[in-house]
């Protein structure tokens, strides 16, 4: 089983679980279509395609996935830290919370910056 496969699992048994306590017979409906995904994409003989997909599915999910690891960095030191892009290659920097202007190298493009904090 891919990473694909999982999240459409750990989805049916979510929802599943959802469906029991609210009493919402839509939600059973979705269920049978993601069944249906899980057991096609489990028993198909074009493995090319279902790889294909599961990459297709992984650069999504992690983009996602860095995105709220960022958010949850950016949280956990922003009382020491600051967190600004690169106006160059937009690569986010993770600076000292110490006021003033400062000159930035980016270590990403190696370009210099002002930064005002």
């Amino acid at each position: 089983m891919d990473q694909l496969n999982m999240t459409v699992l750990c989805t049916i048994l979510v929802l599943s679980i959802i469906s029991s306590f609210a009493k919402i017979y839509a939600l059973s409906i979705v269920i049978i279509l993601l069944y249906a995904v899980l057991f096609y994409r489990f028993f198909s003989k074009s493995i090319v395609l279902r790889s294909n997909e599961n990459q297709k599915f992984l650069s999504v999910f992690n983009k996602c996935k860095s995105f709220f690891s960022l958010q949850k960095r950016k949280f956990s030191d922003r009382k020491t830290h600051v967190y600004k892009k690169c106006p160059h290659c937009k690569a986010t920097v993770r600076l000292p919370r110490k006021k003033g202007e400062h000159t930035v190298r980016c270590p990403k493009c190696g370009e210099r910056f002002e930064v005002k904090i």
